[in-house]
């Protein structure tokens, strides 16, 4: 992204985050790590890498 174009809140500690369950595939957005899914799956924020 250039210069001067940066998203207001991008790297927010306050800005949402979209979690994705491992499990079942539920997306949530969350401004904190929202535990385990209603299906007893985890979630891994999507922003992060797998690997």
């Amino acid at each position: 992204m250039p210069h001067g174009q940066d998203i207001e809140g991008e790297n927010n500690l306050e800005s949402a985050s979209k979690y994705e369950c491992l499990k079942c595939g539920r997306i949530v957005e969350a401004t904190s790590h929202p535990g385990t899914c209603e299906c007893g799956g985890e979630f891994q924020n999507r922003s992060k890498s797998l690997e």
